[in-house]
C-alpha cells in the first residue's frame, strides 16, 4: 500500500527531453500535469550536448528562444571529420530554412533546467524530483496511473493518462508489458574526461582510424570524450590495461599527452551500451509511450534528443484538447504512434546501415584508412553537404508548436 495519493490529468514518468517540454507544453495549454524525475537534478554525462536547428526552431515559436540562448553554449555550423590522415566536411548547416542555422552544443542538463524553469512558471506544471516510477496501477484493463518511490514514501499518482519518458530501460514499458523489437547494435562507448586547455581546438570533432573511433564534446574547461569499441568489447580493453588505452586515445590526440594521467582508474571510464529498440505498439488504454522509451536510438548523429522533443511536441499538439475534455481514446493514442513512426523508423534504418557499413567495417580494419567516396564527394562539392544537414538538422517530418498559451 502507498503511503499518500495525489490526483493529475496527465501523468509523465521521466524528467528528459521527452517528458520535461510534453509536460511544459502540456502545461501551457492548461492541462494538469506531474512529471516524475527520480534524479535530485538533471546532471548526467551520459546525455546527448546536440540541439540541433529543428529544437531552437520550437523555441523561437514559443517565443523562448532570445532566452534560451543566453545559456551558454557553442554552435556548429559545420561537421567535420578526422578520416585517416584526411580532414573533412560532411555537413553545412548555414543554408538551412531555419532561424538557427547552426547546431547549439550544451550540456543536455542546463537545457532541462531551462524547460523546467518555463514550466515552474505555469500553474498547472507539478515537476517531483527523486520520484521514480517503479510500477503501474490498473483498474479493469486500463493504465489508471503510477506508483512513485519518492523520499516520503511511496506515492500513487491517478490519472487519465500516463506518459512513459523514462528512457531506453523504461520501468513504464516493462511494466506495461508492452513488446520490444531489438534492432541490434554492433557498439559500445566508453565515455570520460579529460581537461581542456585555452590553446585547444575548440571546435568539437570526431576522428577516425583504423580499428579507433572517438568523438570530443567541447564543455568548456574540458572535453567530453567518446571512445568507440565493439559491441561488448569492454573485457577486451580492460585486460589489455588502463596504458595501452590511454596509448590508444593518444593515438588519436596526441594533444591530450600533457593531461591523459588524468585517467588514473577505470572508476575514470564510465561504459555506455548502445541500444537501437522500438516498441512494436507504443501505447495501450490509459498509456502511451514516446521518445528512448518507445525508440532507443543509437548515438550516430547525435539526433537522440531532437527525436524526443520532436515526439513531445507531436504528442502534446494531438493530446491537449482531448486531456482537457477528458476524451483521451485508443484512436487519440494511436495517432500520436502513426505521426512519430515514420521518422523513427527512417532514422534507425539509417543508423542501422551505418552501424553495418561504416562503423562495422573501421573497428575490424587493420591497414590504413581513408574516406570512403560519398563523403569524398562531400568534401569536393560543398552544395551536397546540405542533404546531411537537413537530415540531421531538421529531419524527416518536423513538428510544430500548435499547442495554444492557455489564458492565465
Amino acid at each position: 500500500m502507498s503511503d499518500a495519493s495525489i490526483t493529475t490529468t496527465c501523468c509523465i514518468a521521466g524528467g528528459g527531453p521527452a517528458g520535461i517540454m510534453l509536460g511544459f507544453l502540456l502545461a501551457r495549454a492548461g492541462v494538469h500535469v506531474t512529471v516524475l524525475e527520480k534524479h535530485a537534478d538533471f546532471f548526467r554525462d551520459f546525455r546527448g550536448d546536440t540541439i540541433h536547428p529543428s529544437t531552437l526552431e520550437l523555441m523561437h515559436e514559443l517565443g523562448l528562444l532570445e532566452e534560451f540562448l543566453k545559456v551558454p553554449h557553442d554552435e556548429v555550423r559545420e561537421l567535420t571529420a578526422q578520416i585517416g590522415e584526411a580532414r573533412v566536411k560532411v555537413a553545412d548547416f548555414t543554408h538551412l530554412p531555419t532561424r538557427c542555422k547552426f547546431i547549439a552544443l550544451m550540456p543536455q542538463w542546463d537545457f532541462l533546467d531551462f524547460l523546467a524553469k518555463q514550466g515552474k512558471r505555469l500553474p498547472t506544471f507539478d515537476l517531483r524530483m527523486q520520484a521514480e516510477a517503479v510500477d503501474l496501477i490498473e483498474d479493469d484493463g486500463r493504465i489508471a496511473g503510477v506508483r512513485a518511490q519518492t523520499p516520503e514514501g511511496m506515492l500513487d499518482i491517478r490519472a487519465d493518462l500516463v506518459v512513459g519518458c523514462d528512457g531506453r530501460h523504461s520501468t513504464v514499458r516493462e511494466r506495461a508489458g508492452l513488446d520490444v523489437e531489438d534492432l541490434g547494435a554492433p557498439i559500445d562507448v566508453l565515455w570520460f574526461r579529460l581537461s581542456r586547455n585555452a590553446a585547444d581546438t575548440p571546435e568539437t570533432f570526431g576522428h577516425v582510424e583504423a580499428g579507433r573511433m572517438m568523438i570530443m564534446l567541447n564543455r568548456g574547461d574540458y572535453w567530453q570524450c567518446a571512445y568507440v569499441i565493439p559491441k561488448g568489447g569492454i573485457d577486451t580493453v580492460k585486460r589489455e590495461g588502463l596504458d595501452a588505452f590511454r596509448q590508444h586515445v593518444l593515438a588519436m590526440s596526441p594533444f591530450l599527452g600533457d593531461r591523459i594521467g588524468e585517467l588514473d582508474g577505470w572508476d575514470k571510464i564510465k561504459l555506455l551500451t548502445v541500444a537501437v529498440d522500438r516498441l512494436k505498439t507504443w501505447h495501450r488504454p490509459g498509456l502511451l509511450c514516446i521518445g528512448d522509451a518507445a525508440h532507443a536510438m543509437s548515438p550516430v548523429g547525435g539526433v537522440g534528443v531532437n527525436l524526443a522533443v520532436q515526439d513531445a511536441v507531436a504528442a502534446a499538439n494531438i493530446l491537449a484538447q482531448p486531456l482537457k475534455e477528458r476524451r483521451v481514446t485508443a484512436e487519440v493514442l494511436a495517432a500520436v504512434e502513426a505521426r512519430r513512426a515514420l521518422p523513427m523508423r527512417v532514422i534507425q534504418r539509417m543508423q542501422v546501415f551505418v552501424h553495418n557499413r561504416v562503423l562495422t567495417r573501421v573497428l575490424t580494419s587493420k591497414g590504413r584508412i581513408a574516406p570512403p567516396w560519398p563523403v569524398k564527394l562531400l568534401n569536393r562539392f560543398p552544395l551536397l553537404r546540405r542533404l546531411p544537414a537537413y537530415v540531421i538538422g531538421i529531419g524527416v517530418r518536423p513538428e510544430h508548436i500548435r499547442t495554444p498559451a492557455s489564458a492565465p
